[in-house]
C-alpha cells in the first residue's frame, strides 16, 4: 500500500493535497457534503486579520473563459476573533488538519493576530500571507527581502507553531524572497499567490474591476507557478515548498511535485469541481501503485534529478 503521507518541516501531512486559502469558505464548511474535511491533506482557512473586513466594492469576480478567474475580493473576512469562537471548534471537531491564514497591514496586524492563536494545540501551521494584490499595499511584504525579513523574523518570536509564507510571483526573482523568509525562520513557503491582471468590459469601455486590477488564478498561472518551484527548488533543495497555481488534475498535482512541491492547494479548481481534491488524492494513490512507489515522497523534486546528477559530475 502507497503512503501519501508527506512533511513540511516538522508538520506531517496525511496526503499532499490541501484546499487553498480563500476557495474554501472560511472553514471548509460547505464542502462538508462532498466529502469528509478529514480526509484532506489539511484546510487553509480564509485570510483573517485582527479586525473584520468589509473588503472591495463589487463586482469583485471576472470569468476568464477557459482560463480562470480574475477577483478583488479585498480579503473579506469576519476577524480572527470570530474564527477562534466559531470555526476552530468546528474544524477540531472533524478532526481536520488546520493550517490557519494570517494577513495584515503592518507589522503590528500579523502580530496581534497571531498573538492571538499562538498557544492553539489545533493549529498545525500559519500561513502568512505577504502577498495579496488586491489590497492598498497588500504585495510590500512580499516585494521585499528586508520587510518579508523583519515579520518573519517577529512573527518567529511569537510562537512555535510551525509558518508558512505565502509568495507573490509579482517579483523579479522569487528566490530572494524565499531566502528572506528562511533565513528569518519561516518553516515552508506557499508559491504562488495570484498574478496581478487587468480585464476590460468593451460597453463600458473601463476596467470590469473598481479596483482595475485583481488577482489572476487557473489553469493559465500553472507554467508561472511550476517555474517558480521550479527555481526555488533548485536554489533551496531542503526548503519545503507548498505548491500552488492552476491544479485541476492528477496530472497537474503530479507535475507540481516532481518540480519540487512536498504538497499542494486546490484554489480555483474548486469552485468548477468541489470533489477535486478528493479526486486527485484517488489519482495519486493509482499514480503510485502503477509506478509501484511505497511512497508519494519517492517523486518529489525527481524532475530535478539529471540536473543534479551532471552538476555533480563536474
Amino acid at each position: 500500500m502507497t503512503l501519501l503521507n508527506t512533511n513540511i518541516g516538522k508538520v506531517n501531512l496525511k496526503t499532499p493535497v490541501l484546499l487553498a486559502s480563500g476557495t474554501c469558505g472560511i472553514a471548509g464548511r460547505e464542502f462538508e457534503s462532498y466529502f469528509n474535511l478529514n480526509e484532506l491533506g489539511g484546510i487553509v482557512t480564509k485570510s483573517l486579520s485582527i479586525k473584520p473586513r468589509d473588503g472591495n466594492p463589487t463586482p469583485r469576480v471576472v470569468e476568464i473563459p477557459g482560463c480562470g478567474i480574475l477577483n478583488s475580493i479585498g480579503l473579506q473576512n469576519p476577524g480572527i476573533e470570530y474564527f477562534i469562537t466559531n470555526e476552530l471548534p468546528y474544524l477540531a471537531e472533524k478532526n481536520a488538519t488546520i493550517v490557519i491564514n494570517v494577513v495584515g497591514e503592518t507589522l503590528d496586524d500579523y502580530a496581534s493576530a497571531v498573538d492571538l492563536i499562538k498557544t492553539k494545540k489545533e493549529i498545525t501551521a500559519i500561513e502568512l500571507n505577504l502577498s495579496c494584490p488586491n489590497v492598498s499595499g497588500g504585495l510590500d511584504f512580499s516585494q521585499d527581502p528586508k520587510k518579508a525579513f523583519s515579520l518573519v523574523s517577529e512573527i518567529r518570536k511569537i510562537t512555535t507553531i510551525p509558518i508558512w509564507t505565502k509568495l507573490s510571483p509579482n517579483v523579479t526573482d522569487i528566490t530572494e524572497i524565499v531566502r528572506a523568509c528562511v533565513e528569518a525562520g519561516c518553516d515552508g513557503v506557499s508559491l504562488i499567490n495570484t498574478v496581478i491582471g487587468l480585464a476590460i468590459n468593451k460597453w463600458t469601455k473601463k476596467p470590469t474591476l473598481p479596483r482595475a486590477t485583481g488577482g489572476y488564478s487557473g489553469p493559465a498561472i500553472k507554467p508561472i507557478a511550476l517555474r517558480m518551484i521550479w527555481e526555488t527548488h533548485k536554489k533551496f533543495p531542503k526548503v519545503p515548498i507548498i505548491g500552488i497555481g492552476g491544479i485541476h488534475s492528477t496530472d497537474d498535482a503530479i507535475e507540481f511535485l516532481l518540480c519540487g512541491a512536498s504538497c499542494i492547494q486546490i484554489g480555483t479548481a474548486n469552485f468548477v469541481n468541489p470533489k477535486t481534491s478528493i479526486e486527485i488524492i484517488n489519482g495519486l494513490k493509482d499514480y503510485c501503485e502503477k509506478n509501484k512507489l511505497k511512497s508519494i515522497n519517492e517523486i518529489i523534486g525527481q524532475a530535478h534529478k539529471e540536473q543534479l546528477q551532471a552538476a555533480s559530475k563536474h
